[in-house]
């Protein structure tokens, strides 16, 4: 089964760990070691996080020696905001009309709700 690579993106992003990944190597490349450090995690774990993030085109690994440093690979985040930045839009001009619609209700003299008379309990 092919899937797309929007489709990776999301699902190596859906997890918060890989996140706080994504963002420490916002800030430049790191080392497993030193990714794995602020998680309770064992550095296969994280080492099976960073696999996720390589399939998905969201990092790339090196060689050094004894260390694999990672970097991050900005293309796939760009598109999926791209994508998402379309509905955006959408979801913009819809806001705008519900509060349009709202303020029309409220300059109405008989938009104000009125109070149900109580029923009296028995």
């Amino acid at each position: 089964m092919l899937i797309d690579p929007l489709s990776i993106t999301f699902a190596a992003i859906a997890n918060p760990t890989r996140r706080a990944i994504l963002a420490r190597l916002s800030k430049g490349e790191a080392a497993v070691k030193e990714l794995a450090m602020p998680f309770n995690l064992t550095l296969p774990a994280i080492s099976k996080h960073l696999k996720v993030l390589e399939k998905a085109g969201l990092i790339e690994r090196s060689r050094d020696a004894q260390l694999r440093p990672c970097k991050l690979r900005a293309k796939p985040l760009k598109d999926a905001a791209s994508w998402i930045d379309r509905y955006r839009t959408f979801w913009e001009e819809r806001l705008d009309r519900l509060d349009d619609y709202l303020k029309e209700l409220q300059s109405e003299p008989d938009s104000q709700p009125t109070s149900s008379p109580r029923k009296k309990r028995t």
